[in-house]
């Protein structure tokens, strides 16, 4: 039994991620507000090797930027699936919101907030908030 399944709006691209996610952000970068029309994207990170394609992996499309994450969506109905290291496929993050369900964490910080939206101020929810990324630890 996968830990977690997941698809985009119409359906025709399913997934499932055999291992609980590692961990879990809000970024505010302007990237991530183009690419959501939102002031910030939920993130989980997938663990190496735990994504599972179930079907439609073929209409999964990338944008990949000069200098970031590829953006993986449908091709078929836009929705925003995960993004990824184009040097290391294996490093991806999912976006909650196509989990089905709870994805078990909750985002433990926030990234890129010198960027955020002014039209939406960054919540004062106790969550760490660094300017640009995350620092590695």
């Amino acid at each position: 039994m996968p830990a977690l399944t997941g698809h985009c709006n119409c359906g025709a691209v399913r997934f499932a991620i055999d291992a609980p996610l590692m961990g879990a952000s809000y970024c505010h970068c302007t990237r991530c507000q183009r690419r959501t029309g939102t002031a910030a994207s939920a993130n989980g990170y997938v663990p190496p090797g735990a994504l599972r394609w179930v079907a439609g992996e073929e209409l999964v499309r990338a944008w990949v930027p000069e200098d970031g994450w590829a953006k993986d969506f449908c091709s078929a109905c836009g929705s925003h699936l995960f993004s990824h290291d184009p040097d290391d496929p294996d490093r991806r993050a999912v976006r909650l919101g196509v989990i089905d369900g709870d994805p078990g964490i909750r985002p433990t910080h926030r990234q890129y907030v010198a960027n955020a939206a002014v039209w939406e101020p960054v919540p004062d929810d106790g969550l760490p908030h660094h300017p640009g990324a995350t620092p590695r630890s």
